[in-house]
């Protein structure tokens, strides 16, 4: 997550249990995309932007007694609600810092084996910047990873008037908002442009299936956006409350429709002792 002011989503507990909903979902790439990079014991781990500490999990197990991860947000309360929750569940060796990656703060335990971002860049106004930052909280041998969605890659087939009515909503609000729908699809360029170099590899997450199985993701996108959409006109709250009974009516019996959610780019680079210009 980015500054309290940019950020288009919620920040809700409806909106907080829908991103520990997605972050599950995306587990498999993100272990993936670990495997890749070889992330084991002993690692120290940044998640920037590690909203509600999903991957921070992943790390910890990974990293064990042994490694340390630390969780950054702009959203203290969600940060340290996740650290309470991750060292109940006995992952000791992690820690939150309320920090936004777009300021000049010093990330405490920098540098670090990992840097990880999922679905950061889409909120943040210079995501050159943000990647050159991350960069610099690398050490020489570690890498960085990034994740985020191509969003104009979500479709439905056949047509289906409520799934296109909230690909509208959503992706004018993010627009609006200032965020670029096609940054996963530039994570490559946005690399080589912050200095770090063409990714090591490029990976894709994709889900897809009849829009039954994806409807509850639909429903709670548009929820999370809706207030914002609200203020900038898109919608209306009778509109609004119709699309909710309509597509909870519609989308259950829609079986002939298959749903492609948007695609979740990834990539890694490994930092070496040699300088690049």
């Amino acid at each position: 997550m980015t500054t309290q002011d940019s950020y288009v989503l919620g920040r809700s507990p409806a909106e907080y249990e829908r991103l520990r909903r997605q972050a599950r979902m995306w587990e498999p790439e993100t272990d993936r995309l670990f495997d890749r990079v070889g992330l084991g014991p002993g690692a120290s781990c940044l998640d920037a932007g590690c909203g509600p500490g999903e991957t921070m999990r992943l790390m910890a197990e990974r990293a064990g007694p042994a490694g340390r991860v630390t969780g950054i947000d702009v959203d203290a309360p969600l940060g340290a609600q996740a650290v309470e929750m991750l060292r109940a569940a006995g992952h000791r060796n992690c820690s939150f810092e309320a920090v936004d990656v777009e300021s000049s703060a010093d990330v405490p335990g920098a540098p670090f084996d990992l840097v990880y971002a999922r679905l950061l860049l889409l909120h943040v106004g210079d995501p050159v910047a943000v990647l050159r930052r991350l960069w610099s909280l690398v050490r020489p041998g570690g890498h960085l990873v990034v994740q985020d969605y191509h969003v104009l890659s979500g479709a439905v087939v056949p047509g289906h008037d409520a799934a296109n009515e909230f690909m509208r909503v959503a992706r004018e609000t993010l627009s609006l908002g200032g965020c670029d729908l096609e940054i996963g699809l530039r994570l490559p360029d946005l690399c080589l442009r912050a200095g770090v170099g063409a990714p090591d590899g490029i990976d894709a997450g994709v889900r897809v299936g009849p829009l039954p199985e994806l409807a509850h993701m639909f429903e709670a996108v548009y929820r999370s956006v809706l207030p914002r959409a609200l203020e900038l006109g898109l919608t209306t709250a009778a509109d609004s409350e119709q699309w909710l009974e309509d597509f909870t009516r519609n989308s259950g019996a829609a079986h002939s429709h298959t749903a492609l959610w948007s695609l979740l780019i990834g990539t890694w680079k490994r930092k070496t002792t040699e300088v690049h210009a």
